[in-house]
């Protein structure tokens, strides 16, 4: 457990809710200092209010967009900022599109594209400036098993996330940066909804508890491991997937919520 008088800051995205909340309670709860990022300021604030009062720790909010430069832009600014260091920085924004490739509008892919791959890549090489001057620090980047998959651009975009982040922590470890690309299946969180996802297409054994999830995966990054594969059950299901032909891996029948 951290002491509050060595207690470190951590920067997470998506802080506002689902496994963002989450990796900021359990990283509060072992005294890390916080920094919330999300678009919805006033549900930041109100988060930033309980995990003060609980835990002890002081929360920072910063509201950003990251799928614009402006937004993106102040986070980095934050990490850039020598006098208030991040030691741990969590990538866990993300979106979700419900429709085929040929059926979004090019805008919403560019978006989604944006925020899971360029913003992530931003945010890494501004937070890394002062994590190898220091000679320590933590990235996380929350990607999917879907990396593993064939599931469209969502897919693509999580490949990306795994495979910087495998060679981010071979070329960082030595330096004492330690980068882990989390790779949860389905998780009960806000995310579905959001998509307009009906749950009820995905049976019931596949879906994860984010509390679990999040803490493999701080466990998993602080092990020093490159990639994370939560809960036994996907870890075999990702193992499987190495062998099974890509057409019979593109993912439950979609479900859109009336």
């Amino acid at each position: 457990m951290t002491t509050k008088a060595d207690a470190i800051t951590a920067l997470v995205t998506g802080a506002s809710a689902g496994m963002g909340a989450e990796f900021s309670r359990q990283l509060a709860q072992d005294g890390h200092h916080l920094i919330l990022v999300a678009r919805d300021e006033g549900r930041l604030r109100a988060e930033a209010e309980v995990l003060e009062r609980d835990y002890s720790i002081t929360a920072e909010v910063l509201p950003a967009d990251l799928t614009t430069d402006a937004g993106v832009a102040a986070v980095v600014a934050r990490l850039q900022d020598a006098s208030r260091p991040v030691e741990v920085l969590v990538n866990n924004a993300g979106i979700g599109l419900l429709e085929p490739f040929e059926k979004n509008d090019v805008e919403d892919e560019k978006r989604h594209l944006r925020l899971h791959v360029q913003t992530p890549l931003e945010l890494c090489h501004a937070a890394l400036q002062g994590m190898l001057e220091r000679g320590s620090g933590r990235i996380i980047n929350v990607a999917s098993v879907a990396a593993f998959a064939n599931r469209g651009s969502y897919s693509a975009a999580k490949a990306w996330q795994v495979s910087f982040s495998r060679w981010a922590n071979l070329a960082y470890a030595g330096r004492g940066v330690k980068v882990t690309a989390v790779c949860p299946g389905f998780v009960h969180t806000e995310f579905h909804q959001r998509m307009s996802m009906d749950k009820r297409a995905i049976p019931g054994f596949l879906w994860l508890n984010a509390e679990n999830v999040v803490r493999e995966g701080l466990e998993d990054n602080t092990n020093g491991k490159g990639i994370s594969v939560p809960s036994k059950r996907y870890k075999l299901l990702t193992a499987i997937m190495r062998f099974v032909p890509a057409k019979f891996t593109s993912g439950p029948a979609r479900r859109r919520l009336e």
